[in-house]
This record gives C-alpha cells, structure tokens and sequence, in this order.
C-alpha cells in the first residue's frame, strides 16, 4: 500500500481531534476547526458530526462530502513539503487543502483570510 493510499484509508475520525488540539494549543477553537471543514467540504455541523461517528475513511469524507467549496482553489501554499496548487491526485489535494486550513488557522490567520473571502 502507497503512503497515499494508506492516507487516504486513514479514518477522518481519528486525525479530527489532532487538528482540534493543534488549533486549541495556538488559543483557536474546534467550532473554528469544525467551520473551516464545513466550508471546505460543504458539511454542516450534524453531517459532519456523523461523518466522525461512522469513523469514515479520508477517502469516503471526501467521495461523500455535499460540494467542494467553488474558492478552495485559491488555497495556495507548502504543506508537508509539498505546494498544494500542485498535487496531481483530486484527493490528495482536498485532504492537503484541509491541512493548510488548520495549519493557517493554528498561526493566527482571520477566519476571513483562512475562508478565502
């Protein structure tokens, strides 16, 4: 199994609480975390919850997500050694996309800046 694909069979409810606590360390909150995951995958608050609970791979959260949102293009950046705007595989790109949110989000962007308004 490639590295990709072991990410990608990851469950979404197991690296969740790892973006919560990365957040809460820098003094941001999970519903900020949780907002961030519902702009970016059109989720709300209840879908996204039983997303978690059916311990969804990163695969399924993403196959399964309402719609991408139309401005997750304009996230742009490095994240784990590689240039988002660049990653060849579509799902590989939302799962970095998600990344770089949560890291922006840990470093003090505005929710604004972060949500690409």
């Amino acid at each position: 199994m490639s590295n990709e694909q072991r990410i990608f069979k990851m469950a979404f409810s197991k690296v969740y609480p790892m973006y919560v606590q990365k957040a809460e360390r820098k003094g941001r909150t999970k519903s900020e975390v949780d907002e961030i995951i519902c702009w970016l995958a059109g989720y709300d608050e209840q879908s996204l919850q039983e997303q978690i609970e059916k311990n969804v791979d990163f695969e399924t959260f993403f196959n399964e997500a309402p719609q991408i949102n139309p401005n997750a293009v304009k996230i742009t950046g490095v994240i784990c050694g590689h240039r988002v705007e660049e990653i060849k595989d579509p799902l590989m790109q939302k799962i970095r996309w998600l990344d770089k949110l949560v890291d922006e989000l840990a470093k003090g962007k505005s929710m604004d800046k972060i949500l690409r308004k």
